[in-house]
């Protein structure tokens, strides 16, 4: 089965980070990533869509942070 997940945080290296650990777990970046100013907070917010091949059955009960 293919998983999905959508990573998200403010434009700090954390994100960067966060990305990076995704794609040493195997997840690959699917598109671009995104970028805009989140205005109710007043900063500037990152996002990298990643998919993952994995063996199974989905189930919304799946933590995906996890495979």
């Amino acid at each position: 089965m293919k998983l999905f997940r959508f990573l998200s945080a403010d434009d700090t290296s954390a994100f960067c980070h966060k990305v990076s650990e995704a794609l040493s777990k195997g997840w690959d970046l699917y598109g671009d990533p995104t970028y805009a100013y989140d205005e109710a907070n007043g900063v500037m917010r990152c996002g990298q869509a990643v998919t993952k091949e994995v063996d199974g059955t989905y189930s919304p009960d799946l933590k995906l942070g996890e495979q």
